[in-house]
């Protein structure tokens, strides 16, 4: 199913950088991700795609309240949308929902450039997994789908979600979320994610919260006379580690990067700690939102309580509470929990296995499909984030893992096209 134009199509998109410019580090190249959409739209066109959108949101999108607000800061480039575009492909008529099967794959990349090669059946670069390779075997899927099936593209149209701003933890709201929101849907959505090539309904979301010291520092020859913010985002580390260890819900709990200072002379007076904590449901969500604003708390007032007659620490002691503040830099946003027996049913018609129930979901785009009328959604790919070193170094994708990429698009998309046939005739189940 993968040919050397498919080869040549995917050695081509690695080449073309598509770093997110929220995970850019200094020195990368400037993001081409119109060239690389462009081109990967002349391939779709060989197979009878149009393309039907192309371009940024409005700005608009961006002063939503759960947009993250890394987005928010590097919004305020007047470039950054415009350098995102995203685009839909339309194969065949402007159809039904009901008659429509749509794809999404994002384009864009996380940061670490990697030399784009090919040794054999392994192609390496960034992107190849994650997730230019899946685009490329996307496609010729969906030819061998047509080859079989006349329907699609006749009777039956797919769509082709080709997105910016999955990475860098933009989480759709300016790619992916816009073109749901507009309608660019099916009965039948697939996200191309690396999922070993188990079927996957369910998507995480997930919250980053910071917590702030500002307090005033001191010289090394008198730590006492300022707030030692290191000792105290310290304290609250182990704190909240123990605190909100999630062995009573789904999501994780990560704590994540402390920063104050770098001087071994100084006593920093302000600093931060982020937590991220993921979640399977907004219920859950907003649980676990709660029990950190109080994990804070109540670790504060332990700090009081333990250094308040220490001599070094008595201050910050004494003005923890008033130095200590949580800031929510990413929170709100929807989970997916597809369940739908119609799309299971179909999943397994075509041959694809199923994720395992006790294994955790991740997140990823498909989570703005949660609550969208007559639509199931599946997350599927092939590889894995962690054996092809998605976000590493290294990355790579096999030409097998592709070619059964490709075949089980091949059979889904057949399937579909059963089921629709079917559905005509008053049958509502694959």
């Amino acid at each position: 199913m993968i040919t050397d134009d498919d080869v040549a199509l995917l050695l081509h998109l690695l080449r073309i950088p598509t770093v997110n410019p929220l995970e850019a580090d200094p020195g990368d190249p400037p993001a081409e991700l119109d060239r690389a959409q462009r081109a990967y739209a002349r391939a779709a066109r060989e197979l009878g795609f149009e393309v039907v959108h192309r371009g940024a949101p409005p700005r608009a999108v961006l002063r939503r309240d759960d947009v993250p607000a890394a987005v928010h800061r590097a919004a305020a480039r007047e470039d950054f949308l415009t350098a995102q575009p995203s685009q839909v492909l339309r194969l065949g008529p402007r159809s039904p929902r009901a008659a429509t099967a749509m794809f999404n794959v994002h384009l864009d990349t996380v940061a670490g450039l990697e030399p784009v090669d090919r040794r054999g059946d392994r192609i390496t670069g960034r992107g190849a997994i994650d997730a230019k390779g899946p685009a490329v075997a996307l496609l010729a899927g969906i030819r061998d789908a047509v080859a079989r099936e006349p329907a699609l593209g006749r009777d039956l149209t797919v769509l082709v979600q080709a997105v910016a701003g999955e990475e860098g933890g933009a989480m759709g709201t300016y790619g992916t979320r816009p073109l749901v929101e507009a309608g660019y849907v099916g009965r039948l959505n697939v996200f191309c994610e690396p999922t070993g090539l188990r079927h996957l309904s369910r998507a995480t979301a997930s919250a980053t919260a910071r917590v702030r010291v500002d307090g005033h520092g001191a010289i090394d020859d008198r730590p006492d006379a300022g707030d030692n913010a290191s000792v105290l985002l310290g304290f609250l580390a182990q704190h909240l580690a123990r605190a909100l260890d999630p062995a009573h819900r789904p999501g994780r709990c990560c704590v994540a990067g402390l920063r104050t200072g770098d001087r071994h002379n100084r006593v920093y007076g302000s600093g931060e700690l982020l937590l991220n904590l993921s979640y399977a449901s907004s219920a859950e969500g907003e649980g676990a939102q709660r029990a950190l604003t109080a994990a804070v708390r109540t670790g504060i007032a332990e700090f009081a309580r333990t250094f308040a007659g220490t001599r070094e620490f008595a201050r910050t002691a004494a003005r923890a509470d008033a130095l200590t503040s949580v800031e929510w830099l990413k929170s709100g946003l929807p989970s997916l929990d597809c369940g739908d027996p119609w799309l299971e049913a179909l999943l397994d018609r075509a041959g694809i296995a199923r994720w395992p129930a006790d294994e955790p979901a991740f997140t990823c785009d498909a989570i703005w499909m949660d609550g969208v009328a007559d639509a199931a959604t599946a997350v599927l790919g092939p590889g894995s984030l962690d054996t092809n070193n998605a976000h590493a170094e290294g990355e790579y994708a096999d030409l097998d893992e592709l070619r059964e990429f490709a075949a089980a698009v091949s059979a889904l998309l057949t399937e579909f096209a059963a089921w629709h046939r079917s559905a005509g005739r008053g049958t509502t189940t694959p």
